[in-house]
């Protein structure tokens, strides 16, 4: 396994570079990256010390920096020292002004800008929080998408996921000794979106849950017979209700995430 000290340069949050990072490192497997997060870098002084602990354990600096007099002293400065130094937007920016006929605008932290859409995302982010695992049923027509699916197939996390995206989600357990309120079949503005999984992962799953709770790993909840059963339920209702249905056996969340996106996307361009 390859060890790689991976310096992340920002004069901004780095929420940025932190999600390519995690993007380009997901493509090798035998790479072990100790990362260094360096945010907020808005001085020559500051750039100085983080660049003196760059050389103490030298490897890869990833930079986001739009002020043009830190940026310049960061690529003089690592030029100076011989520190590889990538600019990781540039690409991007470069496309988008060539195509666009507009150059990008240099202003720190511009995508978590206090607009609209950042209030929207905030919104969203409280709803979803307010109606996890099945409460306030008589809010679920404010929605944009209900998730459905039995227990562990992910549902929190995937909604919290579209959340930030912006979407209003809920989402609902699928018990067979309990069905969901009635008020789940008659939703019309929402995108229901059914989630199932393969059967032995969910019960891995499961028993894991109950270890880490320091529960009795042998219970129905793991029991072969009744997971099947709880599975056949759910895709019984998604069925009969003409709902879509994710597998998430595979998928990450951010993978789940973007396939219930595209079917709520679609959605909307069937209704216009």
């Amino acid at each position: 396994m390859k060890q790689l000290h991976l310096h992340l340069l920002s004069d901004s949050t780095g929420e940025t570079l932190d999600m390519v990072a995690n993007a380009c490192l997901a493509q090798f497997d035998d790479v072990e990256a100790i990362r260094h997060p360096w945010p907020m870098v808005r001085s020559e002084g500051h750039l100085d010390r983080v660049l003196d602990d760059v050389e103490r354990r030298p490897g890869l600096v990833l930079y986001t920096v739009v002020n043009p007099t830190i940026r310049k002293e960061l690529e003089r400065k690592c030029r100076q020292r011989q520190i590889n130094a990538v600019s990781v937007l540039d690409p991007v920016l470069d496309a988008l002004a060539a195509v666009s006929g507009h150059q990008a605008k240099g202003r720190a932290g511009r995508q978590h800008a206090l607009d609209a859409a950042y209030f929207a995302r905030v919104d969203a982010i409280q709803f979803t929080i307010a109606h996890d695992d099945g409460v306030g049923p008589e809010n679920w027509e404010e929605a944009d998408i209900v998730l459905a699916g039995v227990s562990r197939t992910s549902k929190t996390p995937t909604s919290i996921y579209l959340a930030n995206r912006g979407y209003k989600v809920a989402n609902v357990p699928l018990v067979p000794a309990s069905p969901p309120p009635d008020a789940l079949f008659r939703l019309t503005h929402p995108l229901i979106v059914g989630l199932t999984t393969n059967p032995e992962r969910l019960i891995q799953i499961r028993r894991n849950r109950l270890l880490s709770l320091n529960q009795a790993p042998e219970t129905d909840y793991v029991d072969s017979d009744a997971v099947n059963g709880e599975l056949a339920f759910a895709r019984r209702m998604f069925a009969d209700n003409g709902w879509p249905v994710i597998d998430v056996t595979r998928r990450s969340i951010e993978e789940s995430a973007l396939a219930i996106v595209r079917l709520y996307m679609e959605r909307l361009e069937g209704a216009a």
